[in-house]
């Protein structure tokens, strides 16, 4: 084996990551693409809360009193057609499934199915006027999630990776955990890294004893010496595989991906331990209560690894029909939010307490919101024309209210907010502005937010 100067590695390895520093620098020079913060941010993290299947925002966030008053009558023909694969427009409207009532100093609305977030009113932005483009749960997934309904593009939390990389070299930029049941519509690429180099791919977190997979010792007698001179070893066997052939990125995120796991080695099993919480904080949570347990320690550990760096990590309620409620509303979110709406407070308190809301961003809300109208009785269709999403901390007005859905809440009617626009706001909290942040790919300049999206200013503080 011939030893290479660093010089000549970077060369060799053509894109691989001791070339990622170095195309950072280029990249400040060419004023085209600049990772890291471009100004001042509000946020140094995120904690993104998602409610797959789609939650009702005018039984959650968007009360309508036109549907009261209408409830069982067929859509009015001032609302134009509306056509869906259902062609849901010729069912009758369906009115809110439980009362709304004032919250906090702000008086925001929230339902009754929500009675501890509705306690916190006053740190809430809820924004009212979201908008998607497709009726589907796997495209508006991968939109909520990447900013484009086709599959293959690289999600939020990856992009938000590469720009700012993580706060401890030692866990991961990015770390997702997803509902333990059978998985989400559209599966992972909705937290993987496209085009972007495969190391700012979510990393998952599953429940029980092992939530990273492959992270453990296979001999745990072995000294830490021995397994350091080990994946030294394996690193430079990789090293000079990957000179010699043509650059794999998934290869060269295999080898990042060993020194990860050894560093992570020492620190991830005390993060997933939560023993030692105070009986306070898990009472908090609803860790007590088997209702909320299992979505309570997974919002405990998700404070418990921003604490540690953890840039951005992701929470998804709800498994493969989650918030999909198309026979029965009140059944399916009286089981989700009983499950979440005490560990989602719990976090929301928990941060606040810790002073890590002022500068951590949470983001509640689904893929898209459901229909004024009833499916089957008692369920409601899909919409992606008009629906809530709420932000907290991080740099965005509490108590606040952006927007509205029409009298009927089917489509968005006052400062709306596109897709693109909530991810241009998300990145510009954290200090990002999204025009900037690109990857050159099949010949252009890519982004989150595409050839669009604006920052919804009238939402910061």
């Amino acid at each position: 084996m011939n030893p290479q100067s660093r010089r000549q590695f970077l060369q060799t390895a053509g894109g691989g990551f001791g070339m990622l520093a170095l195309s950072d620098l280029l990249a400040a020079e060419n004023s085209h693409r600049a990772p890291g913060s471009h100004f001042a941010p509000r946020a140094k993290r995120v904690i993104y809360l998602f409610m797959h299947g789609g939650p009702s925002h005018v039984d959650l966030f968007d009360p309508k009193p036109d549907l009261i008053k209408y409830a069982g009558q067929p859509l009015p023909e001032s609302f134009g057609k509306v056509m869906t694969r259902r062609k849901v427009a010729k069912n009758p409207l369906l009115a809110p499934l439980k009362p709304f009532h004032r919250h906090g100093e702000s008086g925001i609305e929230v339902s009754e199915f929500l009675p501890q977030m509705a306690k916190l009113a006053d740190d809430l932005c809820v924004i009212r006027s979201c908008q998607g483009d497709s009726v589907n749960h796997p495209q508006s997934i991968y939109q909520m999630n990447t900013g484009s309904i086709l599959m293959g593009k690289p999600s939020l939390g990856a992009w938000v990776s590469y720009g700012l990389g993580s706060e401890n070299s030692d866990m991961p930029a990015f770390l997702v955990m997803p509902d333990p049941g059978s998985g989400v519509k559209g599966g992972p690429p909705a937290w993987g890294c496209g085009f972007l180099p495969a190391v700012h791919q979510g990393v998952t977190m599953r429940p029980g004893r092992n939530p990273i997979l492959n992270l453990s010792p296979a001999n745990p007698d072995r000294s830490g010496h021995t397994q350091r001179s080990t994946v030294d070893f394996i690193r430079r066997l990789n090293q000079t595989h990957l000179q010699r052939h043509d650059f794999s990125d998934s290869f060269a995120a295999r080898m990042e991906s060993y020194e990860l796991a050894f560093r992570m080695q020492a620190k991830a099993p005390g993060l997933v331990d939560i023993d030692g919480e105070t009986d306070a904080t898990r009472k908090l949570y609803g860790i007590d209560e088997p209702v909320t347990r299992e979505f309570g320690t997974r919002c405990l550990l998700a404070r418990r690894l921003i604490e540690k760096g953890v840039r951005f990590v992701q929470l998804y309620s709800g498994d493969t029909l989650g918030w999909d409620a198309h026979k029965d509303v009140a059944e399916n979110h009286s089981k989700y939010c009983a499950a979440t709406d005490k560990p989602v407070a719990g976090l929301l308190r928990d941060l606040k307490s810790r002073g890590l809301l002022e500068d951590t961003l949470v983001i509640w809300g689904g893929e898209f919101g459901r229909m004024p109208m009833s499916e089957k009785g008692a369920g409601r269709d899909h919409n992606p024309w008009g629906y809530t999403t709420v932000l907290a901390g991080g740099g965005v007005k509490g108590g606040h209210v952006h927007g509205s859905t029409d009298a009927i809440g089917l489509r968005a009617e006052s400062k709306k907010v596109h897709v693109h626009d909530l991810h241009a706001t998300i990145l510009h909290l954290l200090g990002i502005d999204h025009e900037r942040l690109t990857w050159f790919h099949n010949g252009r300049n890519e982004r989150l937010t595409d050839v669009a999206g604006k920052v919804v200013t009238e939402v910061l503080v």
